[in-house]
This record gives C-alpha cells, sequence and structure tokens, in this order.
C-alpha cells in the first residue's frame, strides 16, 4: 500500500507556485504551516520536473526506477526457481539412468 503523503498535490503545486512568485520560502512556510524543507523539497522537485534541475531526477525518472527495481526483483526470483528447478531436473534425470 502506497503511503500518502501529509500534504495534498494541489496544495504543495499552489506553495511552489507561491515561491516562484518571488515570495521567500520562509514566508510561505510559515503562512501556510509546513516546514521550509518540506517546501524546498517540493520547489526543487518542480524545477527538476520542468528541465531546470537536470542534475535532479525528475519524478517520471523516479518512477520508472520504481518499476525497474520492482522488475529487477521479480527477475531475480524467477531466475532463482528456475535455477532450482533445473538442479532438481538434474539430480532426476541422473537417477533414472
Amino acid at each position: 500500500m502506497a503511503k500518502q503523503p501529509p500534504y495534498p498535490e494541489e496544495f504543495r503545486r499552489e506553495a511552489v507556485q507561491l515561491v516562484l512568485s518571488g515570495r521567500s520560502k520562509m514566508s510561505v512556510a510559515d503562512s501556510l504551516g509546513c516546514s521550509p524543507a518540506s517546501l524546498t523539497n517540493w520547489v526543487n522537485q518542480h524545477l527538476a520536473d520542468s528541465g531546470a534541475l537536470p542534475e535532479q531526477m525528475s519524478s517520471a525518472e523516479k518512477a520508472e526506477l520504481k518499476e525497474l527495481r520492482a522488475r529487477v526483483k521479480r527477475l531475480e526470483k524467477e531466475r532463482e526457481i528456475l535455477k532450482k528447478a533445473a538442479a532438481f531436473f538434474a539430480r532426476e534425470s541422473d537417477v533414472t539412468r
């Protein structure tokens, strides 16, 4: 089950827009009741998603990485099952000879 973020997407998007419009992160964080660190993360992620921070992964890249890691994990499990099956059948063929 995915963990739901403590702040809705719309709230975070509007907070980012306030910072991008020229207000300081501290004043926006104080007025909205969120932490300045969270607000900084949201702004940085917005900039990464828009291509302004190429050194940081975009949301799409993060989602792809998560998907690829899950796929690798599944493939590793499948490989282990196949290795065990091959070993089992190799033993079985030795017994029948």
